[in-house]
């Protein structure tokens, strides 16, 4: 049971940036209400249309909260075949939480810094975590 909390941390993570998403939404929508360009009845019809309005920090919220639904489907699914199949073991469970800590801290880099041979440093040791759990499930696997 304990395999799937850090599935609920990724989770977590990825609620709290679709909150700031939410902010920097209404943000950008209250400035292209105010601009004097507009249509009376002119409606954003896709988000590209508010890109425009965005700061630059808003533009990484929304690239975050993209990439959260990215790699992470594969540690969802990953994380609940080691759950049904009953192999959860202490290693597992270091590597998932391991996981989850490299994804919020690569969410937090987005969000602030954004240098993306930092970011991608930090993408690459998280995917690693995700690739053991994934490497350890084919060994069990195949020797089983």
């Amino acid at each position: 049971m304990e395999i799937l909390y850090p599935m609920f941390g990724m989770i977590f993570v990825t609620a709290t940036v679709m909150m700031l998403l939410y902010i920097s939404r209404i943000q950008a929508l209250s400035k292209r209400s105010k601009n004097p360009n507009r249509l009376p009845n002119e409606v954003a019809r896709h988000s590209d249309e508010i890109r425009k309005y965005m700061t630059p920090r808003n533009r990484f919220i929304t690239e975050n909260y993209n990439h959260l639904f990215e790699q992470p489907t594969l540690f969802y699914a990953v994380v609940i075949y080691i759950f049904l199949i009953g192999n959860s073991d202490i290693a597992h469970l270091v590597l998932a939480w391991g996981y989850v800590l490299f994804r919020a801290i690569h969410s937090v880099y987005q969000l602030t810094h954004n240098q993306v041979r930092w970011r991608a440093t930090i993408f690459g040791i998280g995917g690693a975590f995700l690739l053991i759990m994934i490497a350890r499930e084919a060994i069990s696997l195949l020797t089983s």
